[in-house]
């Protein structure tokens, strides 16, 4: 049992969690590794022993709330339990590994993405870290500052424990302890990116694509489901990539369309990729949605369309992010893909699926933008009615090949042009919700809806970009209802529905559609 500075007492841990989905199995894993040894889990920071910051890195305001988020635990601690030890962990620390111990003296440990399953010892090593520093106050003092810009240098001696380059990936056999609701799981079937995208820092912070065997993804999703898990949401950093890093003789990159292409046709009768996957996911008893989330447009096959359309607990829902549609600004990005060739692919896809959604994200303001590029972008986006769509502004990020290019454009014409995306991308969502209207569907039910989630739609991910426009307010639906959610909605990232009366929590029920508030669905039940 971990102990840590406290007598024949379970150690009480609490932990703030940031970021992805991706992000958020990590801290799943944790939770469930303390639990394992003993640790007792709390909800209250001021009765911790250890409180664990998990930290995000993919933008700069992710970077920010991070940052904000250690300090915030420090004053907590300081106002209340100076002996609690405070440990920092995720793609912040995986980034600034070196520059965070010197400016955050205030952390007893770092850890990294390697290490999360580690975090027992890690936590018992922030624990007589903290007690000696309590011990000789002298050493650290503690004061009001502003939020530390990343490339300052202070110093201090706090517990490290980060790989350079990571190369964990949990599997079955991991305590895991789900943060998430009942009815859905994250089950992350690879780790790591193989892709040269010139704004990214992840391949950086998470290391080259490393995918699970798939006997341990059908393991873990059979045993989800037998705990009653209606969706199961596939994600990694390229979901279409899985299983491409397990082939025999494997050598160079396969990132281009072309060489992914070649690299799939030369697999062996039996290889693993997303479509065998799939496939083995499908066979498994029970009524349940699988949904894949993370995919490349460069990594697409028509063995990945037909197993879609063939399997019928796939969810109809692609998450593809493109990023830009102009050819010099993919080019500039390191995309790997050109107009014509994601033209081509929505084709293929919305032919070979029918009643797909498609959800995918896009950049704007990216350096060497011109307003020829962001037009071809707005028609790009009225003609293609995606079904769902996030906008980010371009945030450069440090050590990137674009954080280094010219032409950088300015943050209010980034915000503006954001602001354009997402109000064309609004004319459009409007018209896909009223084409819902009098239709009956089958959707997940979440949970009872109260005031402010009926007054406040507005959601947002770092990951997935803007899904609402900041200016839209769109009327609430009044009454009782419970929240909802359709084939075409991710957890957390995309649109409700709000279905007028009571439904059983965490069931799949039949509900008509009657109208709509922009993003969001209400319906009724059949």
């Amino acid at each position: 049992m971990i102990s840590g500075n406290k007598k024949r007492r379970a150690v009480r841990v609490g932990l703030i969690s940031l970021g992805c989905a991706k992000n958020l199995v990590d801290a799943e894993v944790m939770l469930g590794s303390l639990l394992k040894e003993g640790a007792e889990i709390t909800n209250d920071p001021t009765g911790a022993d250890v409180v664990i910051v998990n930290t995000c890195s993919f933008i700069d305001a992710a970077q920010e709330e991070s940052v904000d988020a250690i300090l915030e635990s420090d004053a907590v601690r300081e106002a209340n339990n100076r002996g609690q030890a405070l440990v920092v962990s995720g793609c912040l620390t995986q980034r600034f590994r070196d520059q965070l111990p010197k400016l955050l003296p205030e952390v007893d440990a770092f850890m990294g993405i390697d290490q999360v399953a580690e975090v027992p010892r890690i936590i018992e090593q922030a624990l007589r870290h903290r007690e000696a520093r309590v011990q000789a106050p002298d050493r650290v003092v503690h004061r009001e500052r502003e939020r530390p810009k990343l490339n300052g240098n202070r110093s201090q001696e706090p517990v490290v424990a980060v790989t350079r380059r990571p190369s964990y990936v949990p599997d079955y056999s991991t305590p895991r302890f789900r943060l998430t609701p009942r009815q859905f799981a994250y089950v992350k079937i690879a780790e790591g990116c193989n892709h040269p995208c010139s704004f990214c820092t992840i391949p950086q912070m998470r290391g080259g694509h490393r995918s699970r065997a798939q006997r341990d993804i059908v393991a873990e999703a059979r045993q989800l489901i037998g705990d009653g898990v209606k969706e199961l949401n596939l994600i990694s950093q390229d979901s279409t990539y899985y299983g491409l890093d397990l082939r025999p003789n494997r050598r160079g990159s396969i990132a281009s369309p072309a060489n992914f292409a070649a690299a799939t046709q030369a697999l062996p009768k039996r290889a693993t990729t997303l479509a065998t996957l799939l496939r083995a996911l499908n066979r498994q008893p029970g009524d349940f949605w699988i949904r894949l989330l993370y995919t490349h447009p460069a990594h697409w096959t028509d063995e990945l369309i037909e197993t879609i359309a063939e399997c019928r607990k796939v969810a109809r829902y692609v998450d593809m992010p493109l990023q830009h549609i102009h050819d010099n600004m993919l080019e500039r990005m390191r995309r790997e893909t050109s107009r014509q060739h994601i033209v081509d692919l929505i084709r293929r896809i919305r032919k070979g699926i029918p009643g797909i959604a498609i959800r995918t994200t896009f950049i704007v303001g990216f350096p060497g933008e011109t307003e020829t590029c962001f037009e071809s972008l707005l028609e790009f986006i009225r003609e293609t009615r995606f079904e769902r769509l996030g906008v980010f502004a371009y945030s450069a990020e440090a050590g990137t090949r674009a954080a280094k290019m010219a032409n950088q454009i300015p943050s209010a014409v980034k915000m503006k042009r954001r602001q354009i995306a997402m109000s064309e991308q609004l004319k459009v969502a409007q018209e896909v919700s009223q084409s819902f209207v009098g239709r009956e569907i089958k959707v997940l039910v979440e949970k009872a809806a109260n005031i402010s989630e009926l007054q406040n739609a507005n959601i947002s991910s770092w990951e997935h970009g803007l899904l609402r426009s900041e200016s839209h307010k769109a009327e609430a639906p009044s009454g009782r209802y419970v929240i909802a959610r359709a084939e075409a909605d991710a957890p957390d990232i995309d649109g409700r529905v709000f279905v007028h009366g009571r439904l059983p929590i965490g069931e799949f029920a039949r509900v008509k559609v009657v109208g709509h508030t922009g993003y969001d669905l209400i319906a009724k039940p059949v």
